[in-house]
């Protein structure tokens, strides 16, 4: 039964996206904060913004990327950052790659031990280097998966 239970929440939040993304055309610097609290079965679970340089659209029915305003993510990391209510935390930094690919990037992962009892989960990632500018990123989604499933995401 709980492979079944940890199954449908990876569905839950992997197939649920908005149907616009977030684009950032140029700034000095970003921020992007998630906050949320819910009970969640006994298991592991993996974070991931899934993130793409490049601003997406369709010409003639056909969905393109173009790369042109992207500048500036090749000078310094990205970084994520994950704590819960119980005191797990995770930071991690990279650089963002792949113009014109949506690409998983891993926030960090946590442990719910206590069955029936809510955890407060607080993730983000940031750029905060006023020196340069940096522009062109979509922004798709936050999703959060048994950590099992986090290679899979790679593929869809």
């Amino acid at each position: 039964m709980e492979s079944v239970t940890k199954v449908y929440i990876f569905l839950f939040f992997c197939i649920y996206r908005f149907k616009n993304v977030a684009y950032l055309q140029q700034m000095w610097w970003v921020e992007v904060i998630g906050e949320l609290e819910f009970v969640f079965p006994v298991g592991s679970y993996s974070i991931t913004f899934r993130l793409q340089l490049g601003k997406s659209s369709k010409r003639l029915g056909r969905r393109v990327c173009n790369v042109d305003q992207v500048h500036g993510w090749d000078i310094k990391p990205v970084r994520f950052q994950l704590s819960t209510s119980d005191g797990q935390r995770s930071i991690s930094e990279c650089y963002l790659h792949g113009p014109g690919q949506w690409t998983y990037y891993h926030v960090g992962d946590f442990m719910v031990v206590k069955p029936n009892e809510p955890i407060k989960i607080k993730f983000s990632l940031a750029q905060i280097d006023c020196t340069h500018t940096k522009g062109g990123l979509c922004i798709d989604s936050a999703i959060i998966c048994p950590t099992e499933f986090r290679e899979r995401l790679k593929k869809l």
